[in-house]
């Protein structure tokens, strides 16, 4: 079995890598949030002009008669 003394220096290390890593984990997680806020609101956006389409389609179809061509044709 290593020495104390060598078995220091390795644990350090491996402290500090587990310090990064958590810092990391943290970054990532703070991303993965905030990208979850830019899709959910793009979400209600995109059902809001579906929406906003489909009355429009609606309208049209309800006897709207087409306009009629510009008096130059």
């Amino acid at each position: 079995m290593s020495e104390p003394a060598e078995l220091e220096p390795r644990i350090a290390d491996l402290e500090i890598r587990i310090a990064y890593q958590d810092e990391t984990i943290e970054d990532l997680n703070k991303t993965v949030v905030e990208q979850w806020g830019h899709i959910d609101r793009l979400s209600r956006l995109v059902t809001a002009l579906i929406d906003r389409i489909q009355e429009l389609e609606n309208a049209r179809s309800l006897g709207n008669p087409p306009e009629p061509p510009p008096p130059h044709y």
